[in-house]
């Protein structure tokens, strides 16, 4: 089960990941943007997730679109 914590810095280093491969020239580690993506989406909020979260802070959050994951 993920915990809010978990799910909190699984958002903050997808960032920071996305981030890094935004700034870079070319990816040279074969296989680690693989590995990066699938450890961050262990903990990354699901559509249920989100659901809940814009139902409490719409200002913040918008319902997932459904059928996109």
């Amino acid at each position: 089960m993920t915990t809010p914590t978990e799910r909190t810095k699984a958002v903050e280093q997808t960032r920071d990941f996305l981030r890094m491969l935004a700034a870079a020239d070319e990816v040279t580690i074969p296989g680690k943007v693989q590995t990066v993506a699938t450890g961050l989406l262990k903990h990354f909020p699901l559509d249920v997730d989100l659901d809940v979260s814009a139902s409490v802070l719409p200002g913040i959050w918008a319902h997932p679109v459904r059928g996109r994951g």
